[in-house]
Parts: C-alpha cells; structure tokens; sequence
C-alpha cells in the first residue's frame, strides 16, 4: 500500500502557509502599495525573480493584492514537496504514477463571495506583462476541463487576454483540453470550464504534469501532498475545483467561435502571434473573503520552471520504459526548459545513445535538440554538456538531423510549428582505447577540509613565509 495518505503534509500544500515560509525565511518581498499593474508590477517581479516572491498591495489601486514568483528556483519547488532537490523528479514522476483521487466537498473558501454578474477589470488586478502584449492577461489560472462522456477533468495553464468584461480569448494547443473541445464542438456544444487562480504550490506543479488523456492532475496534487485534495464543484457547471483556491472563473469555451488574440510574451521570451483563436465566456466569479491574485510573468523563471521539471519526471519515466541505460535528465534553462534536453546514459551499447536521442525527441513535440552524455556529466549543469560536445562529439559521426517535424508553434525559428529537430551523441564511443577519454582528476580533492583555508589578510607577505 502507498504512503501517500499518511506522511505528513509537505510545506506546498497550502498557499498561505507556502507564503509565511517565504516570509520567515526572507524570500517574500513586499512591493510598495500601488504599483501599475501596467508594466510596473512586471518590472519589479523581473527585477527579484529568483531570489525573492513577491507581495503586492494594492496595484495600480486596486483591493486584492497580487503575488509573484512563488516557484522560481528548483531547491523552492523540492522544499515545497518535502523532499530534497536531487529528489525533486524522482518524487514527481512517483506522484504521475500513484494519483491520490480527490476528496468532493459540500463548501469551500472558494465559494465564500459569489458575482453571478462578471466584469474582470472590476474584480481582479490583473496585470500588463511585456511591452508588446494586447493587453491584461490571466497567466497562472489553471484551466480545468470536464469531458461530459467519461466526468475525468484535464487541468493545464493557458494564457488568457481578457477581451471583454466577462470574456477571454485562449491560446489552445494540440494536448488535451484541446482533444476535450473538439468533442463537445463536434456536437454543437460548448465545453464547460473552470478557471482556477491562485492554489498551493503543490496543485500549481501538478498542472502541468505531462500524462496520457483522461488522467486528472488534480490526482497528482493529492499524490504530492501524501491525501485527498478537496475540491467543490462548481456553482455554475459541473466541473471540481480545488476548494481552497483563491479565486475561481465559470465559463465555456465556445463552439464555433473564434477572436482575435495576442500577441503575447511567451517562455521563449518572443512574442506569440496575434490570430484567431478560442474564446472563453464567464458565467461566474467566486472567491474567498479576501483573495490573493496570483500571476506569472511572461517568460520568467517562474513559467519556465513550472513547465520544465514536471516534463523531466513524465520524460524520464517515459524514457526508462525503454531504455534502462538512462539515468538522468534536464531541461536547460538556455533552452527555455522546453526546446533543449540533456540526457544521462550508463555504458551505452553501440548506438543505443542515438536511440535514446530519438526516443527523447518523441516525447513531446516541443522537444528540439536531445545531447546525450555519459555518467560522468553533470545533465544540470550546461558547462559540463558543453564539454562533453566539445570533446566528445563529431557532426559528421554523432548528429542526427530530423527534418520535417512537427515542434512548438511558438519558435519564431518554426514555420508555424513545422521544423527540424537534432539528436547530438556526445558520449564517449564504444569502442575507446586506452585513456584518450579519462578525465583529469585530483585524488583527495573532494574530501579536502576547506575550513583550513581563510581569506588572506593585510600580512599576507609575512604569512606566505610562516615556519612550524
């Protein structure tokens, strides 16, 4: 039997108490009241973005105060799941496999204020990004999806421009909110969603969980946490949401119904194309008491790392399946945590490290560029892969070039999501002699006491000629 219902809960299972660990330990900054939420609250969010979250109170005037970055380093993100960072993935990737259902309530915090009359810019402070963006954008609510054949949720994070007082246009990708709407707008019918902002950390990292079609990640935040997430159903639909959320928005994505959305700044740090797209009508607004709004900004640590390690734990159970020469992985941050992946291979068999390269790109259709190592290097540390390519590596032996694929349609490099992809294998070849590849080493050197070395002083002359 699992463990999961009765270890205690881990630090990110609440938001509020998440933010009091930041503020004990001197990670949450408090921004001076009023802030623009038009470029102003982006700006300073910038400006601390992994060193400190931050708090602000009344933006650009308005009552509910906004947070930010409240998952932008990877030591954060273990410390709230309770485990140690080089734990991180392998923890995540056991929550994928061992979803804890939820726990349906009768009433929520979520349900404490009801407008059945929505107008966004009234209710909520949301904030103007980049430069060039359309305007205000919803950016850390996460969309929960209901498909009304089977009753199983999808939970994911779109980015969403506010077009009206009561609608949202919605980038949708090819995954499986997607999958779920097309059904529904096949019929006629409009899907029914759930907007969530502002959840422990814990549901925020489930949420973007890589997993098959028809598998709540809802369930993965009750894995994470070690019990049942308790959600209410909402008061408009039928569609769950965790009850102790801040803020919630009801709607529907609608059949046969598309505006003009974006541009927008996305995680490769350009922006996404202005086109038609999907539209999202508001039917409610819940909330708590005194909400907190919760936001992420464009092309930050926070929405890379969000996006980045729950795809290293699904890529590295994915890979494992097939391949138990694979010990690690990253998504470097260079590569947006999305288009470059580092992967970690023991003894490799003669050219089972392509294999695994192209295995790899086939995880997700964002993945662009796989480079393959041995043990001895660090996946996380992009200095350490740069010299296993430097010295390992040749294009005419070790590239593999993959044209015509299908990859992210937010790489300006891609015509329209159409491109290439490369596999570069910078493991030690097979069939090596002798000590051309053995790497230096120090004997004794990790295990040296650096206690014993202090800063120089003034007198370092006389110290450098010190006698027994």
């Amino acid at each position: 039997m699992s463990d999961h219902t009765t270890r205690e809960a881990p630090m990110g299972a609440s938001l509020r108490g998440w933010l009091d660990h930041l503020a004990g330990t001197g990670r949450l900054a408090a921004a001076t009241p009023g802030v623009d939420l038009r470029f102003g609250l982006a700006a300073v969010a910038n400006r601390l973005d992994g060193t400190q979250a931050t708090l602000f109170a009344r933006p650009g005037g308005h009552d509910v105060p906004v947070i930010s970055g409240l998952l932008s380093r990877r030591r954060w993100m273990a410390e709230a799941a309770g485990v140690e960072e080089s734990e991180l993935i392998t923890a995540f990737e056991r929550a994928c496999r061992e979803p804890v259902p939820c726990e349906l309530v009768d009433s929520a915090p979520c349900h404490e204020v009801v407008h059945r009359d929505v107008d966004l810019e009234k209710a909520l402070p949301i904030p103007t990004h980049n430069e060039h963006d359309s305007g205000a954008y919803i950016t850390a609510g996460l969309l929960i999806t209901r498909r009304p054949r089977t009753g199983v949720q999808n939970v994911s994070i779109h980015r969403l421009q506010v077009s009206g007082p009561d609608r949202l246009g919605a980038l949708l990708l090819p995954r499986h909110t997607m999958e779920f709407f097309r059904e529904q707008e096949s019929a006629g019918e409009d899907l029914e969603v759930a907007i969530v902002i502002g959840v422990d950390p814990l549901t925020l990292m489930a949420s973007q969980a890589i997993v098959p079609v028809d598998h709540d990640e809802l369930e993965i935040s009750g894995a994470l946490r070690g019990s049942p997430l308790p959600v209410v159903r909402c008061v408009t639909n039928q569609v769950t949401v965790p009850a102790d959320a801040e803020i919630v928005l009801e709607g529907r994505l609608l059949a046969d119904v598309r505006e003009e959305e974006g541009p927008f700044g996305e995680f490769p740090q350009y922006y996404g194309e202005r086109a038609q797209r999907h539209v999202i009508q508001l039917d409610a607004i819940t909330h708590r008491e005194d909400p907190l709004y919760h936001t992420i900004v464009g092309g930050g640590r926070e929405h890379l790392l969000l996006g980045g390690i729950p795809r290293e734990a699904s890529f590295l159970s994915h890979l494992r399946l097939s391949f138990p020469c694979v010990r690690d992985l990253h998504l470097s941050q260079g590569g947006t945590r999305r288009y470059h992946l580092y992967v970690q291979v023991a003894d490799p068999q003669a050219g089972e490290a392509k294999n695994v390269g192209l295995a790899a790109l086939g995880t997700h259709y964002d993945i662009k560029h796989v480079t393959v190592v041995d043990t001895d290097v660090d996946v996380h540390n992009p200095t350490e892969v740069e010299w296993a390519v430097a010295t390992r590596f040749q294009a005419d032996r070790d590239l593999l070039v993959v044209p015509g694929t299908q990859g992210s349609k937010l790489d300006p490099s891609t015509a329209d999501g159409f491109g290439a992809k490369m596999v570069l294998d910078a493991t030690v070849p097979v069939d090596q002699r002798g000590m051309r590849f053995t790497r230096i080493r120090v004997p004794g050197q990790e295990a040296v006491n650096m206690s014993s070395v202090a800063p120089a002083a003034a007198d370092w002359h006389a110290r450098a000629y010190e006698r027994g």
